[in-house]
C-alpha cells in the first residue's frame, strides 16, 4: 500500500548523513536500534507494514550505523541524541511516541532529559543509568579479532559502508568501557523526564542487570518496570517477540494506566 512502502532517505545533520526510512502517516512513532544494529532489525520485532497503518514509524540508523555515516570516527550516546533530536526537526516533528533498545534506549535517556517535551511516551529496553563493571568488562573485549565469519557476514548485511565502518563500531564498542561521563544519570536528572516510561529488562542481562533499571523505575516519575524471566540483553526477540510487541504498543498506545497508584 502506498501509505506503508518503505521511504528510505539521507538527511545532512551535522556532521553526518543520517540514514532513516519513513512509513506510514499516522501518530509518529521512533524506533531506535541496539548497538551495531540498524533501523531494519525492527522488522524482527514488529509487522512493520501493519503497525505503519497505525503510526507513522521513523526508523533512523543512528550515527555510524548501517546506512549512516560518521566522518569523525567518534560516538557518545549523548550526540546520537542530538542527531535524533536534529532529524525530528528535519521531519517537522513536535513530539514523537518512541521505543528503544539498548543504544536506542541510553539515547533516549538523553534526549527525555534534554528535551522532556519532544516524547510523548517512551519504551526503554536494556536501558541504563551507567555502565556497570560487567558490561565494561564485555565492551573492552569487543574486538574484531574475535569475530566468526558469521558474524562478519551478518555485520556486513547491516552496514553498508564497508568493513572500515564495522571496524569503527567496534572500537567505539572498546571504548565505552573506559567512558564515565556520557552515560551517568542521576536521579535528580532522571526526574526531568515528563514521558510516562516503560522499562523492560531481562533478569539473565549480562550487560545491564535489572537492579539498573530498578534504580531507573525509581528515579523516573511516571515509570512501570517489566523484568522478563529468563530475558537476556534485549528480551524482545525469539520467544519474548509477541509479549514484547503487545505489551510495548499497549503501552505507547496509552492503553495502560500512566499513574502509579
Amino acid at each position: 500500500m502506498s501509505n506503508t512502502s518503505p521511504e528510505r532517505k539521507l538527511a545532512a545533520i551535522h556532521d553526518i548523513e543520517l540514514s532513516y526510512e519513513v512509513r506510514g502517516r499516522g501518530e509518529p512513532l521512533l524506533l531506535l536500534h541496539g548497538f551495531t544494529g540498524a533501523g531494519s532489525d525492527w522488522r524482527y520485532v514488529f509487522d512493520l507494514d501493519a503497525l505503519a497503518r497505525e503510526f507513522q514509524l521513523i526508523l533512523p540508523d543512528l550515527r555510524g550505523h548501517g546506512g549512516s555515516t560518521n566522518p569523525s570516527g567518534a560516538l557518545t550516546i549523548r550526540q546520537c541524541a542530538l542527531d535524533v533530536l536534529a532529524l525530528l526537526d528535519h521531519l517537522g516533528l513536535e513530539r514523537t511516541l518512541a521505543i528503544g533498545y539498548s543504544l536506542g534506549g541510553n539515547t533516549l535517556l538523553h534526549l527525555a532529559t534534554r528535551s522532556p517535551q519532544r516524547v510523548k511516551r517512551m519504551v526503554l529496553v536494556a536501558a541504563t543509568p551507567y555502565y556497570p563493571a560487567q558490561a565494561r568488562k564485555l565492551m573492552a573485549a569487543m574486538t574484531e579479532e574475535t569475530r566468526s565469519p558469521a558474524e562478519w557476514a551478518e555485520m556486513r548485511a547491516r552496514h553498508v559502508h564497508g568493513d572500515a565502518q564495522i571496524r569503527d563500531l567496534w572500537r567505539i564498542g572498546r571504548g565505552f568501557a573506559d567512558s564515565y561521563d556520557d552515560m551517568n544519570f542521576t536521579p535528580p536528572l532522571l526526574s526531568t523526564i515528563a514521558a510516562p516510561t516503560l522499562l523492560v529488562n531481562g533478569d539473565q542481562d549480562p550487560l545491564y542487570p535489572p537492579t539498573l533499571s530498578l534504580e531507573l523505575f525509581q528515579a523516573i516519575p511516571d515509570a512501570r518496570l517489566w523484568i522478563i524471566p529468563n530475558g537476556g540483553h534485549g528480551p524482545i526477540f525469539g520467544e519474548h517477540r509477541e509479549a514484547f510487541a503487545r505489551t510495548a504498543l499497549d503501552f505507547v498506545r496509552g492503553s495502560q494506566a500512566t499513574a502509579r497508584p
